[in-house]
């Protein structure tokens, strides 16, 4: 395989939905990460996404891509209820794992992911492009650095519409739902500010016909006293928004996986309990959310873990067993504990 440190990383794409293609087109300009193979169940369906997307090599078969000896890592973007098995088979196969996502349906699964990563000395990390981007970065560093003081609510939302019953993110049966989609964001997000796992979750949700979650809403209670309310829909116009209250001060982000091309993103600071001064508007560079988080998981297998910017596995299980907490909460109409 030659010298891997010195030539991009050569990651395969599982699938070719409307996700991988656009995990393909934010990575094409990278110049330390190469998308050199794509795989579908699909021979013709593969030939022609690498045709589009401009990718090297296609296979027409999921097994077929896992046993390319060129091919490094996996970028995983299938259907949500087929995230475990073959992730779990792309790292016996030998290869890293950038999964979309949420990480699994469920936190057994998502635990018997990390387990199957230490087990074969494989990467696996959870991805978010969120959080590669400069814009989550400062939030981190402003975070850390006490600007707000003692961070005590945490408001983060994510919705977006979808209607067609035939769309993937409405079938129960792999995985859909507004919750494990956008809510994994809103989830994460929370957790982030926070900076720990919530003990309590009380959940409320409306119910398509197919049986998945449409919206939802959610309080976590925090071991360390922080509140947070999140939301999340399939039935709403498009909004992103986060509210981050400390005792001395507020943040307000869009955590977006992608800024808007009509200006830079920006961080809202309002410093001090009265709001009596004008807040100050943090600017961070703009980018392609996928090669943010694709060249971050580069500098993971080159150079080791502390060069990752996403979700730590400890954060990934963590914001697994929230929602598996959310969602038993939404359906049983009690507060839930969330497992430890």
């Amino acid at each position: 395989m030659g010298d891997v440190g010195t030539r991009p990383l050569q990651l395969g794409i599982l699938g070719a939905a409307n996700i991988a293609r656009a995990f393909s087109s934010g990575v094409a300009a990278s110049k330390t990460v190469t998308v050199a193979a794509v795989a579908s169940r699909d021979a013709a369906k593969a030939e022609s996404f690498a045709g589009e997307c401009g990718i090297p090599r296609f296979h027409g078969s999921y097994e077929a891509l896992l046993a390319d000896p060129a091919i490094e890592a996996i970028y995983n973007p299938l259907p949500n209820s087929l995230h475990a098995e073959w992730s779990v088979r792309a790292m016996e196969a030998g290869k890293h794992v950038l999964c979309e996502k949420p990480l699994a349906t469920s936190a057994v699964d998502a635990r018997a992911m990390f387990a199957a990563a230490k087990r074969l000395g494989r990467h696996l990390v959870e991805a978010y492009p969120y959080r590669a981007q400069p814009q989550t970065l400062k939030l981190r560093e402003l975070l850390a650095t006490g600007v707000i003081g003692k961070v005590q609510l945490i408001h983060s939302s994510f919705g977006i519409t979808f209607t067609d019953p035939n769309n993937i993110r409405l079938r129960p049966e792999v995985g859909g739902g507004a919750l494990l989609d956008a809510g994994s964001y809103a989830v994460s997000l929370a957790l982030l500010a926070a900076g720990e796992r919530p003990e309590r979750v009380s959940a409320s949700a409306r119910w398509s016909e197919t049986g998945v979650d449409l919206s939802t809403v959610a309080t976590l209670e925090f071991p360390g006293g922080a509140l947070a309310q999140i939301s999340c829909s399939f039935a709403t116009a498009f909004h992103r928004h986060a509210l981050i209250a400390g005792d001395a001060g507020t943040i307000e982000t869009t955590y977006l996986n992608h800024p808007p091309v009509g200006g830079p993103p920006i961080l809202t600071v309002r410093r001090g309990t009265l709001n009596t001064v004008e807040p100050d508007i943090v600017e961070v560079a703009p980018g392609n959310g996928f090669r943010a988080e694709a060249e971050a998981f580069e500098r993971l297998l080159r150079h080791g873990p502390e060069h990752w910017t996403g979700a730590t596995p400890e954060e990934s299980i963590d914001i697994a067993l929230t929602l598996d907490a959310i969602l038993e909460s939404a359906r049983s109409g009690a507060a839930v504990r969330v497992a430890g």
